[in-house]
């Protein structure tokens, strides 16, 4: 088996991360409510579940899974969430690049803890809402208003972003396995266990 990425590899990243972008965006636009501004990663992990593993059935080479992350960031860096947000996807995506290979790309075990790394970069896109409190809040009570800005500077605290990391990894576990139940065939057809 080749295990250099060849063009329909990449044309199947290209394709899945358009898909897992258009599920991004849409959970993202969520944010305007803010509660979801804090909690939208666990939304887009949910939501992604079932195209990120049906991709994750079809990818059995390394560099694929980081590709499709480290292009997710560079979208967002380019709306302007800034380089943390593509450092995390690089950071993120290598990793669960590493775990998937660990497992041949066919474990089960492997491909669900890597979906969890994966689902993880989204929180660096969020980071200046701690690292920058307040300049972030004054540039949202800008554009989104008081009640926006207020209510949602209320739910930045270090323990809050300790709380989204968790329940990104409850939501990535829940997406993964909704993908997994949906799609059963790709499984035995990729010989996944």
């Amino acid at each position: 088996m080749n295990s250099k990425l060849d063009v329909k590899d990449l044309v199947n990243v290209g394709v899945f991360t358009a898909i897992y972008f258009v599920l991004f965006f849409i959970s993202a636009s969520f944010g305007m409510i803010p509660i979801m501004a804090v909690f939208f990663p666990v939304l887009s992990a949910v939501l992604s579940g079932i195209p990120m593993i049906l991709f994750f059935t079809r990818t059995n080479k390394f560099g694929a899974v980081s590709i499709m992350c480290i292009l997710s960031g560079l979208i967002n860096f380019a709306m302007g969430f800034g380089i943390q947000s593509l450092l995390g996807a690089v950071l993120c995506g290598v990793i669960a690049d590493l775990i998937m290979r660990s497992g041949k790309y066919k474990s089960w075990i492997h491909m669900l803890i890597g979906y969890i790394v994966f689902s993880e970069w989204v929180i660096f896109t969020m980071l200046p809402m701690w690292l920058m409190k307040d300049q972030y809040f004054e540039n949202a009570r800008a554009s989104q208003g008081d009640t926006f800005a207020d209510t949602t500077s209320a739910l930045i605290t270090n323990t809050m972003l300790l709380v989204v990391i968790v329940c990104t990894v409850i939501g990535a576990v829940v997406g993964a396995y909704l993908g997994k139940a949906i799609l059963k065939k790709h499984f035995k057809k990729a010989g996944i266990v």
